[in-house]
């Protein structure tokens, strides 16, 4: 396992991503509660669109609207475990939930090395949605379902210690201050996670962007529901079961940063 981050000395200013934070914190509820996503229409291939639509694939797409451009609903969806209780795992399986898996090349790469273990994928993207829940049917893999919603919607909607591992990989920086407060891990958002969360279970970012690296630090370093097993303030080695995506290669080659951060529920 090989640290991706480059070896130069980081410029982030972390006394102000703490002022950024705190002043988050004293934001009215009302305006903290705005999505951590936005959903761009895009074009797609004729077999996501197929993916999307076709009642065949609804044993893995699990909230398929029927329609494009429409956003799942997830009121609906309190328990991720009953969604394999029929598949070879069972519903005892362990339990990753990824949020945000874009076009699902590290999700489906996961779930095919992991057989013996349950995960579930929750997207707006409707292209990422419909490839991945495409290839998983031809892959014939039943460890794995594709959800369109909203995260923060569906955290709330899970009993407590439900999960065993959460996964953000690459979420959207929202590097623009003005744009902080849309950022997926604060400790409002993190908090519903760790509820979520087994005891002991993991939390597991990577980022691109340093900001947000750590922007992350900050906060989970802060939380009490959380420890870093690599120690306050470190981020950790790419472990070998998250996939290094082209992109991600590519990046490193030109000399990008790549941080990833792992906690455990106290």
């Amino acid at each position: 396992m090989t640290n991706s981050t480059p070896d130069t000395k980081s410029t982030i200013d972390t006394a102000a991503i703490s002022t950024q934070l705190d002043k988050l914190a004293q934001t009215p509820e009302q305006f903290r509660k705005i999505n951590t996503f936005m959903k761009r229409r895009t074009h797609m291939s004729q077999y996501c669109e197929q993916a999307l639509l076709d009642a065949r694939y609804h044993g893995i797409y699990v909230n398929a609207t029927g329609k494009l451009g429409v956003l799942g609903d997830v009121s609906q969806i309190n328990d991720l475990r009953a969604l394999f209780a029929d598949s070879a795992n069972g519903s005892a399986a362990p339990l990753t939930l990824e949020i945000g898996f874009g076009m699902g090349d590290s999700l489906l790469e996961m779930a095919k090395n992991a057989p013996e273990q349950n995960f579930v994928g929750i997207e707006v993207h409707e292209p990422g949605i419909g490839r991945i829940t495409f290839l998983a049917d031809e892959l014939g893999l039943d460890n794995l379902k594709i959800i369109n919603g909203d995260a923060i919607a569906l955290l709330d909607n899970l009993p407590n210690d439900h999960l065993d591992t959460v996964q953000l990989y690459f979420p959207d920086p929202w590097q623009k201050k003005r744009h902080y407060k849309r950022r997926f891990v604060t400790h409002d958002r993190m908090a519903k996670v760790a509820r979520t969360l087994k005891n002991g279970g993991k939390f597991h970012s990577a980022t691109d962007w340093e900001h947000y690296a750590f922007w992350m630090l900050e906060v989970l370093d802060s939380m009490s529901e959380f420890h870093n097993p690599n120690g306050k303030g470190n981020f950790a080695d790419r472990p070998d079961y998250r996939p290094l995506t082209k992109f991600e290669q590519r990046g490193i080659t030109h000399g990008h940063g790549v941080w990833d951060l792992i906690y455990l529920k106290n």
